[in-house]
């Protein structure tokens, strides 16, 4: 009897997992490759298609990391000024990605901004964190979230003075409405050329002797406003106006427009149906306004030093209110109506200040 040898089995198996592996991180290379190409050849194409329509568009060597899983752009002394004046410039700005989702984006200032502001000057622009992202990048309108953590303004040697010098945070989110109408279709034909804007200023502070340490009387400031951008395709175009020139001319306007407002010892809501602005690009409308304590505030707008400021209508205005708050308590709510017109803006009949301009 004769002892047989048992059979080898083949170890051509074992190698399969690698090469399926080395296959599958060969293709994810070249996805990662292709994604990083075509990402720094569309913003090189977008910054040839601005300077085409007369901005400036200036920045160092452009590069792309963050293999495998990432996609981040890091652009190095990055500077862009509009046609109108307006500009902002960071020693750098990095945007990242997930190469599995390139259609969010993270953008980050990390050492600060500097924005030029037409006909005004510089203003330096730092804080803990300085971001934006954007998502839905195949929708009309994409979602759109600005944040700034502890931010810090500091207007330039010959720039005119910032409104506030710090604030605990400021954000501004923008999205395409939910349509809301009966009939589906018109809502969503509605809702595909609008965006719903919230603008938040938290825990602000005026520079000194400005018109929002007068409102808040020395102390802090909080904002919060949302409304729908209607017509919101027409915001587009680099006249010497801005973008919004084309989109005021063309009827664009705010819709149900609503927030609230403290600042000191006051506090406030607001509302408005309809908000839209002039040729000159100042708001007109008007603004129903529910307050608690309006008093401190308009007394204290009144007594800033701020040149933008009517100081007798101002006068005139906080004089009336103090007649209105003697006749409540403390915590009554007082109901006043502010309104954007020729340029001004009014409470009652006392002209305060210029209307908020838009462009």
């Amino acid at each position: 009897m004769t002892d047989t040898a048992p059979p080898r089995h083949s170890r051509k198996g074992l190698f399969i997992p690698f090469i399926v592996v080395g296959l599958v991180l060969a293709g994810w290379t070249g996805w990662w490759f292709y994604l990083a190409d075509q990402v720094q050849t569309r913003l090189e194409a977008r910054a040839e298609a601005l300077r085409g329509d007369g901005w400036t568009v200036a920045y160092s060597d452009m590069s792309t990391t963050g293999w495998p899983f990432r996609a981040r752009v890091e652009v190095p002394n990055l500077s862009v000024a509009t046609p109108s004046g307006h500009a902002v410039a960071a020693p750098v700005l990095v945007a990242e990605a997930n190469a599995y989702e390139p259609t969010r984006w993270v953008i980050v200032a990390p050492d600060g901004l500097t924005l030029t502001r037409a006909g005004k000057g510089k203003v330096a622009v730092g804080g803990d964190a300085i971001r934006a992202s954007v998502s839905g990048l195949t929708q009309r309108f994409p979602n759109v979230a600005v944040e700034l953590a502890n931010a810090r303004f500091t207007a330039h040697r010959d720039a005119e003075p910032f409104p506030i010098s710090t604030a605990r945070r400021i954000e501004l989110y923008a999205r395409p409405p939910e349509p809301v109408a009966a009939d589906a279709a018109v809502a969503t034909s509605e809702a595909d050329d609008s965006v719903r804007v919230l603008f938040r200023l938290i825990d602000a502070e005026g520079r000194s002797g400005g018109p929002v340490e007068g409102l808040a009387r020395n102390g802090r400031m909080t904002l919060q406003i949302e409304g729908v951008v209607e017509d919101a395709s027409r915001l587009s175009g680099a006249d010497t106006a801005g973008i919004f020139a084309a989109w005021t001319e063309a009827g664009g306007r705010f819709s149900d427009v609503r927030g609230e407002m403290s600042a000191g010892e006051s506090r406030a809501t607001l509302s408005s149906a309809v908000l839209s602005a002039r040729p000159d690009g100042r708001l007109k409308g008007t603004v129903a306004l529910s307050a608690v304590r309006p008093f401190p505030a308009i007394a204290g707008l009144a007594g800033s030093g701020s040149s933008a400021v009517d100081r007798v209508g101002a006068a005139g205005a906080t004089a009336a209110t103090a007649v209105t708050e003697r006749l409540r308590r403390d915590e009554e709510p007082v109901s006043l109506t502010l309104v954007f017109r020729d340029g001004r803006t009014f409470l009652g009949p006392f002209a305060l200040a210029p209307a908020p301009k838009l462009f």
